[in-house]
């Protein structure tokens, strides 16, 4: 069995646990030394050098201003050498000093029973200051692809290259979020989800020197680097919040977080290109990587290790400290007994699975569902919505006004997250899921209909274009959550990171088909792309389990029963 408790103990006298008047100094002075930092000197200095070595592009950035900020045909210089040598052994120091030591922990092994996540406790102060630190770790985040879009014209125009040529920054970058979504899963089912958010910062500042590579071809591998750290972090983020608050608010914080974290990303992004890129050209907007890298690195003390995760490794003591953290009173804390019984034992001690076991056993249903559901959202997303105004130019809108109503896609995409929130945390989660996935299929059906016929109604298709804004913008907001929360602890990571992955997937998938011309023909892409939508939600109707307002430890028992099918979920206590 792999549930969430992933090693057998002797279940005995439960110890007493610990009691503070400040919750805040449990966290700092019960296992501050082992939990923050294993190694903090190793971490320190290899975020110093990281940053040193960004610094030492610096000089040939400032050179940029007596030809325009224009820095192509520009020599390497000694010291930009130096500092990209720099950059790799901070991270792998700073990698040593997040990783835990080989010994177990002290007081944090031994002949501990397992204890109940403070899943029943109002939302306290500890749980929103995590909620604000993940949304402007979730914005820093999403602000970095964002740029793209700002970056490409101003880097086509210095390099003198084609649109397809600057396409491929675009394509480098999506092959980056897709790897690093499934690498730092696993990363975070290894070394702790803490652990895989600062190394994912580290690389956001490792990769601003972008900003100052003469050569567009060291542009793409900069912009690989950055689409990898940016594609882990996200599931992660998701990962640590189901794993940290209170089950009766994990289902509308996690899409909360989803839909804000992306709407402040994007606006982030464009504000800056906006003050920014005007006085130092698009280089300035990799360079930002340093800064809003460092904010995350600041603000790491607010960012705890999962408990869940914590209690995996068998760091029983750390684990209980977090708790006291976010229980906000001891009671919040639950003893083992009748009414709060454990979850069961198994034999081995945090096994991190392959990516295989996703699709095997008692997840392979679900997992296939929601592979489908993000391959079809990215198609959609990256392709179709992409060629969609030159297509809808042969039904009689406006190019430049279907452009306008994609480019407000975000403001459009806010009642849907709101209307999701309230659907996800009131009625239910999968089915609302599928409800935005069903919608999606049948508005791309329309736009076949529409291409098929020949309908040159501006009013119908701007109406279905909405429509369609919407139900994606729903599907996304949801499909990461919804991940984050029916995979085991030892596999958390994994496969809300595999599910984001398949998403970026779709997407290189739609950059592939848009060269071959697939979506020259709107009726044909239209009615294609809604079959993978379709299956999703059909696979979603028949594998899809409730987790509106159910424990995590209650996810799993729920897919390990036989009936499962039969299982509805209900709200925790």
């Amino acid at each position: 069995m792999d549930d969430e408790i992933v090693s057998r103990r002797t279940w005995q006298k439960v110890p007493p646990i610990p009691q503070f008047e400040d919750n805040s100094r449990t966290f700092s002075s019960v296992c501050a030394a082992s939990l923050m930092f294993h190694r903090p000197v190793a971490f320190w200095l290899g975020t110093l050098l990281i940053t040193a070595g960004v610094l030492s592009h610096v000089p040939m950035f400032l050179m940029g201003r007596y030809t325009g900020w224009q820095m192509v045909g520009m020599e390497m210089t000694v010291e930009m050498w130096i500092g990209m040598a720099l950059i790799p052994l901070g991270l792998l120091l700073a990698w040593r000093g997040l990783l835990s030591p080989v010994k177990a922990v002290p007081g944090g092994g031994g002949e501990v029973p397992h204890f109940h996540i403070a899943d029943g406790v109002s939302l306290n102060r500890e749980h929103w200051k995590l909620v604000v630190v993940l949304v402007i770790t979730l914005a820093i985040d999403v602000m970095k692809p964002a740029t793209l879009g700002f970056v490409m014209p101003g880097m086509g125009r210095e390099y003198e290259i084609v649109r397809s040529q600057a396409s491929l920054l675009a394509l480098f970058a999506l092959t980056g979020t897709t790897v690093g979504s499934v690498v730092w899963g696993r990363i975070a089912d290894r070394v702790g989800r803490r652990a895989a958010i600062l190394l994912s910062a580290l690389m956001f500042i490792g990769t601003a020197i972008c900003g100052a590579m003469p050569a567009f071809e060291w542009n793409l591998v900069m912009c690989f680097l950055m689409g990898a750290s940016a594609g882990g972090l996200l599931p992660i983020t998701f990962t640590l919040m189901a794993e940290t608050v209170p089950a009766r608010h994990r289902g509308w914080l996690l899409v909360a977080l989803g839909g804000i974290g992306t709407s402040a990303g994007y606006l982030l992004a464009s504000g800056a290109a906006a003050l920014l890129e005007p006085l130092f050209s698009w280089r300035v907007l990799w360079l930002l990587g340093l800064p809003t890298g460092a904010v995350i690195i600041f603000l790491n003390r607010y960012i705890p290790e999962s408990p869940r995760f914590l209690s995996a490794m068998g760091r029983n003591a750390a684990a209980v400290a977090v708790l006291a953290r976010f229980a906000g009173h001891r009671r919040g804390v639950e003893k083992d007994d009748e009414t709060h019984p454990p979850a069961e034992p198994i034999d081995e001690s945090h096994p991190v699975a392959t990516v295989r076991q996703l699709l095997q056993g008692r997840h392979a249903r679900i997992t296939l569902a929601l592979l489908a559901c993000g391959t079809g959202w990215g198609l959609v997303n990256f392709g179709f919505l992409l060629w969609l105004p030159s297509n809808l130019k042969e039904l009689g809108v406006d190019p430049a006004a279907a452009s306008a109503l994609l480019a407000k896609s975000a403001v459009y995409g806010l009642p849907a997250i709101a209307v999701v929130i309230w659907l996800y945390d009131r009625w239910s989660s999968f089915k609302t899921l599928i409800v935005f996935a069903a919608l999606s299929t049948l508005t791309l059906l329309g736009f076949a209909a529409l291409g098929f016929w020949q309908v040159k109604s501006p009013w119908i298709t701007t109406t279905a274009t909405a429509l369609l804004l919407v139900s994606v913008s729903g599907v996304i907001a949801m499909l990461i959550p919804y991940a984050a929360e029916i995979y085991p602890v030892h596999l958390r990571g994994t496969g809300s990171g595999v599910i984001a992955a398949s998403s970026k997937f779709g997407g290189i998938l739609g950059a592939g088909l848009a060269v071959v011309g697939f979506f020259d023909h709107l009726a044909l892409s239209a009615a294609l792309l809604a079959v993978p939508m379709a299956v999703a939600a059909v696979m979603l109707w028949m594998g899809g389990i409730e987790t509106r307002g159910i424990k995590l430890e209650e996810i799993q028992r729920t897919l390990a029963s036989p009936g499962r099918a039969a299982a509805k979920g209900h709200r925790a206590a």
